[in-house]
């Protein structure tokens, strides 16, 4: 049984994922800052495949724990890097600390989940990454500068990554989503913007789908957004 460990998957899309993940007969190690969030997961999954651990993706020290008393040093086959914050502020507005938080969470924390992974899956010889992206990456998005500049760099680390593990039968993914409805935007642009939204169930689907597949074939970026587009 493979096993994938989702960050973030207390709220949003990583919990989504995480309850696709299980329904599809993979076992699930789910992260999260939040015990509380992460006790709510496992009592609506009701599934002895789940394991929760508390686990900072921006604290590298919370990382390099988890990896030692929840993996017990070994890489899993999938990692799926979930974990994400914003403000949705202008550049002059976004205080130091939450510039600090942004970078450390979407961008650092990314790099170290990789990079403790990342040694187990090459000497396996197999493995798959996937990055929970953003078209923050690609696109100019007013009130997010701080946020795009944490994905425009994990796309980019992402992409030469992906470059050095071909011969290490390594997948490197990373899934690019427009809005989708999760506890990230304020609760009145969600109220406002709902029925624009993606869903966070309907993307879990085809990421699982992505990387269910045993063939050589590896979607690498792949990019959702709402029919009518940005917000």
């Amino acid at each position: 049984m493979k096993t994938i460990w989702v960050s973030g998957a207390s709220t949003g899309i990583g919990n989504a994922i995480t309850k696709e993940a299980l329904s599809s007969g993979y076992r699930v190690i789910a992260t999260s800052r939040s015990a509380e969030n992460l006790a709510k997961l496992k009592a609506e999954a009701g599934d002895g495949r789940l394991v929760t651990a508390v686990c900072d993706v921006s604290r590298i020290e919370s990382i390099r724990g988890f990896f030692k008393d929840t993996l017990n040093g070994e890489a899993p086959s999938i990692l799926i890097n979930c974990a994400g914050v914003t403000t949705f502020k202008e550049a002059a507005l976004t205080s130091f600390e939450e510039i600090d938080s942004i970078i450390s969470t979407n961008l650092l924390g990314a790099v170290y989940t990789i990079q403790t992974v990342l040694p187990g899956m090459i000497a396996r010889n197999s493995g798959t990454i996937v990055n929970i992206n953003s078209v923050a990456a690609l696109d100019r998005l007013k009130a997010s500068s701080i946020y795009s500049a944490s994905k425009a760099g994990l796309l980019q680390y992402s992409r030469v990554v992906r470059e050095e593990v071909r011969a290490n039968n390594i997948k490197v993914i990373d899934i690019l989503p427009g809005a989708t409805e999760t506890p990230i935007w304020h609760e009145k642009v969600r109220a406002k913007y709902a029925e624009k939204m993606m869903k966070p169930d309907d993307l879990a689907r085809h990421i699982i789908k992505f990387i269910s597949g045993e063939s050589n074939l590896v979607q690498e970026e792949v990019v959702f957004r709402p029919v009518t587009g940005n917000l």
